[in-house]
């Protein structure tokens, strides 16, 4: 590295006695009588020293001139006399309204230069022109004046312009602008050169380049007025109100004659008629032969001087600072695409790109019903404006605003102070262009408002340019009246937030109904704002879901323009239903996993001992016979096959995050989620892209969540369930092979019964026996497998008595006591032996029950009113006897994952949306959403299975 390195030299290091090569980017010596030439590459002679020979950089020759021809000529190649003295350069110079002549007609060089007069008189009218080279005609208004080019008093020069004492003249000008952002206020040197004069011709000669110039300096000052009323602005009121006679341009009020339009008037109120009284005279269309997606924006151009320059297009970034492709600059004009563009620019590369400021005036470019093209001006919101206290260019309020015309990007101008050729003391930026285009309410043929261009300005004292910077931008955003959509989704969610209620009140009724208690206690408040806050997640899912959905199809489907997406800051109320749907559905779900970890749940094995065995009876010393032990085996096979079943979904959920993520990324359909008009899924890397709508992600993506699960539970119900497995089914099937039901209650006094009683009297049998039984089940040799005689139903919802219930619980204290053997060996043999009482009690109480064998606790079997199924509640109370409700839907899944596919779909969709709305990104949403799917069906996993330990009393080793 060091061989390949250099110290860092500029022009401005090397000194008078140096130069700057720039072949070796390095500072060299000048050569013998020699100094810096002015722009720091070459060597020019000292003053007294003629140039011999030059062949650039140091390649120079200094001769000495004799004595008395001290001067040097102005191209520093010979000697002269200089009658009227030497410049600080060494060469000729003469008094002011006199040419230096050194050389004759014919090019022949001159002994001694000549300082001649320039004849100012009349039929010449002449004086020397700005360098002193050449005598020109001097300015009309000096010949006017004084029939010479003299401007003697009593008259007055301003300027460069004479006006006569007795005229009358517009009030003495302040040449004072301030900078308010940096507390500066300074007297400008451009102010103080043309301000008096552009008013004085302005106003007693009609000057159109001068009233330009003029109205340039009021742009320049922001538009606004002083206390003083006579800076730039206050000159040009002054001239606008006492020139009505002239009349107005194009019948526009506003514009008078000879000056240029300033300001829209300052009446109150008068902004909002002029951008909503009319719209503007085009139409605008996304597809269709008559497409139409350019604004030809338009701007007539002046310098600061007042001269006009050329109309030209907006487009290729003439309002832009940040650099960019020209494709990508021409798209913020594109009907329909929110533009958004911002970049940090060092103030260094502003002063080289902007010495002098361009001013603008803004018009939109149509054509009439006659072929002709119009234009329709653009009116401009100044954010720094400062007129009075009636007008406040800030906020919403538009009754209070002051319209303007004229912008410009940069003024390095103005805030020069005392020589016009030093750097500027400060400078003033547009940092913020903004330019807002509002749909006419209600149409259906793309019919818009007058565009409004917003700018802020920036100023910037300038200290070190080179490290100085601004950070700049510019945007252009489509916007609509959404106080209608607002209103509808308001009502939507009130009339939804109130049925919400109602079913809430209706699910919370059935709850206590299930749990056996009729008080109305702090709890039953507490389940309540459950079930509601489950029930509301709902309704602003599907509000949110609705409105997406409604935004991706009408926005991007739409030919003629009737809607216009809601801005980034009319999105905050749809993020926030967005966080409200999620939270609520978070603690619905966590309310869901609590309740389904907690469940009662027991295997009633109806295995009887097949024969007896001889068993020693232990401290006896003497063998007896003893019934045949049954098998456990079944039983642990049966809750193996139970605590897989617990998080099995009809969904696969990688597979769903997989493929939202395949179609969101890979397919395009991301794209959709983009603030333009296109409908493509896919776009070039060079086209510009607009910004990301919230709504849109969420309806693109929603809708592809939908779907997708859509189309897998089809596929799970119509070909999965039937051709692969059915694991629900299956566990039916197993219990009624393994002679074991299963008694459940998620709730005090309601759950579900699987009949899984053998219709072949036992299970613990060997193969050869196993298959004949099948094969006498298949031939309808034996009876159905039904709970009664002659059916085939084996699942029930069952709500128990409350004594039936009570029964339970005194049976099961002693497992309440014991949460199952963790570790047999170690156990007491008494801890044992209480544990095992109590599950052969249970388990014998249960089998009886089911037999009918306690009338006191009996049951009945019936089917639920359709009223019951649809509002999934009970209307009959199990006073004396249980009720068992036949049940063909498996509704007992509803403790399982697979019951609540939807809540759990929800879940997953809401927290993918606000993943992806906080980070903007659908690749870490989906990676995040699948991590959490994985982290709860772990923890229903562990938590399920030692609450199934607890509850039947199957040790949890033999849970794998």
């Amino acid at each position: 590295a060091r061989g390949f390195s250099l110290p860092l030299q500029r022009p401005a290091d090397c000194g008078d006695a140096r130069y700057f090569d720039i072949s070796r980017l390095a500072c060299r010596p000048c050569g013998a009588h020699q100094r810096q030439s002015a722009d720091g590459t070459s060597c020019v002679c000292q003053p007294g020293y003629k140039m011999f020979s030059s062949n650039g950089g140091s390649s120079i020759i200094c001769e000495k001139c004799p004595e008395n021809m001290s001067g040097v000529t102005q191209d520093g190649w010979n000697c002269i006399i200089c009658p009227k003295g030497l410049t600080s350069e060494g060469k000729c110079k003469c008094p002011s309204n006199e040419i230096l002549v050194e050389r004759s007609v014919d090019g022949v060089l001159l002994n001694e230069a000549l300082c001649i007069h320039c004849n100012g008189s009349e039929q010449s009218f002449s004086a020397s022109d700005a360098s002193g080279n050449r005598c020109v005609r001097c300015e009309q208004t000096f010949i006017d004046v004084n029939k010479s080019c003299d401007c003697s008093s009593p008259n007055i020069l301003t300027g460069g312009l004479c006006f006569r004492a007795g005229e009358s003249l517009p009030p003495k000008g302040v040449a004072t602008v301030r900078f308010g952002q940096v507390g500066i206020t300074l007297t400008s040197a451009w102010f103080l050169r043309n301000l008096q004069s552009s008013a004085s011709a302005c106003w007693l000669y009609s000057n159109l380049t001068a009233c330009q110039a003029l109205g340039n300096m009021c742009v320049m000052n922001m538009n606004s007025l002083s206390s003083s009323g006579t800076d730039a602005c206050g000159l040009f009121q002054y001239i606008y109100v006492n020139t009505a006679r002239l009349g107005i341009v194009h019948s526009v009020a506003f514009w008078r004659h000879n000056l240029p339009w300033l300001y829209y008037g300052d009446q109150p109120g008068l902004a909002s008629q002029v951008l909503e009284a009319n719209h503007f005279p085009a139409i605008f269309s996304f597809k269709g032969t008559d497409k139409d997606i350019k604004l030809q924006f338009i701007a007539a151009s002046f310098d600061a001087a007042g001269n006009f320059l050329k109309w030209q297009s907006l487009e290729g970034g003439i309002l832009q600072l940040c650099p960019d492709t020209q494709t990508k600059l021409d798209a913020a004009y594109t009907f329909g695409t929110t533009y958004q563009q911002s970049c940090k620019i060092s103030v260094s590369k502003i002063l080289v790109d902007f010495p002098n400021p361009i001013f603008y005036d803004l018009f939109l470019e149509y054509n009439g019903d006659d072929g002709q093209q119009h234009l329709w001006a653009v009116p401009v919101l100044n954010l720094n404006l400062q007129y009075s206290e009636m007008f406040v260019n800030q906020g919403s309020n538009r009754n209070s605003w002051l319209l303007t015309r004229r912008v410009f990007l940069v003024d390095a101008l103005s805030g020069r102070e005392n020589d016009l050729g030093k750097a500027p003391r400060v400078i003033r930026i547009a940092s913020r262009i903004t330019i807002s285009i509002r749909l006419v309410p209600h149409t259906q043929r793309g019919n818009i408002y007058p565009p409004l261009v917003t700018v802020a300005y920036t100023d910037v004292l300038v200290q070190n340019p080179e490290t100085q910077s601004v950070v700049v931008s510019f945007s252009v955003n489509y916007e609509m009246n959404q106080s209608e959509a607002q209103i509808q989704t308001d009502i939507a969610l009130g009339v939804l937030g109130g049925l919400a209620a109602l079913w809430s009140l209706l699910k919370t009724a059935g709850w206590k109904r299930r749990t056996g208690s009729s008080i109305i206690d702090l709890q039953t408040v507490l389940k309540f704002l459950l079930f509601y806050a489950g029930d509301l997640a709902n309704v602003f899912f599907v509000v949110t879901v609705g409105t997406g959905i409604y935004w991706l199809v009408f926005f991007k489907a739409q030919q003629f323009v009737s809607v216009l997406l809601p801005l980034p800051s009319q999105e905050e109320d749809f993020v926030t239903y967005i966080a409200c749907a999620f939270s609520l559905k978070a603690l619905q779900f966590l309310q869901l996993l609590v309740s389904q970890l907690t469940i009662d749940i027991f295997f009633i094995d109806w295995e009887r001992p097949k024969g007896k065995v001889l068993k020693a009876v232990e401290g006896e010393g003497v063998i007896k016979s003893a019934a045949a032990p049954v098998s456990i085996w079944r039983t642990y096979f049966i809750a193996n096959e139970w605590n897989e079943i617990q998080t099995v979904r009809k969904i696969n959920p990688l597979f769903q995050v997989l493929a939202v993520l395949f179609f969101l990324e890979v397919v395009g359909f991301s794209n959709l989620a983009l603030m333009d008009s296109s409908s493509s899924l896919t776009r070039s890397s060079e086209s510009y892209l607009a910004p990301w709508s919230r709504i849109l992600r969420f309806g693109v993506s929603a809708a592809l969540w939908l779907a997708i699960a859509f189309l897998q539970i089809i596929f799970f119900s119509v070909v999965y369930v039937r051709f692969v497995e059915d694991k629900i089914s299956q566990f039916i099937d197993l219990c009624c092979m393994s002679n074991i039901s299963v008694f459940l209650l998620s709730h005090s006094c309601f759950g579900y019964y699987i009949h899984g009683r053998s219709v072949h009297g036992h299970a613990d049998t060997n193969m050869e026996e196993m298959n004949m039984n099948l094969k006498r089940e298949a031939e309808n040799l034996c009876s159905q497998r039904g709970l009664l005689p002659n059916t085939d139903g084996q699942t029930f919802q069952i709500s128990i008595s409350r004594k039936m219930r009570l029964h339970c619980d005194r049976i099961h204290e002693t497992l309440t006591r014991k949460r199952g053997p963790a570790r047999l060996l170690d156990s007491s043999a008494s801890t044992f032996e209480q544990s095992t009482r109590a599950y052969n009690t249970m388990n014998k109480f249960l089998s009886s029950f089911i037999d009918h064998v306690h009338k006191e606790m009996d049951y009945i079997v019936k089917d639920k009113l359709l009223l019951e199924r649809v509002l999934d509640m009970e209307f009959m109370e199990p006073i004396e006897k249980s009720i068992f409700y036949n049940d063909e839907g498996h509704s007992f899944s509803d403790v399982l994952y697979y019951g609540n596919e939807t809540t759990l779909l929800i879940f997953d969709i809401l927290f993918f949306a606000v993943v992806d709305l906080a980070s903007q990104s659908f690749v870490l949403a989906a990676i995040l959403t699948y991590l959490q799917q994985e982290i709860f069906r772990f923890i229903r996993n562990r938590l399920g299975q030692k609450n199934l330990a607890s509850k039947t009393l199957v040790d949890e080793r033999f849970l794998i």
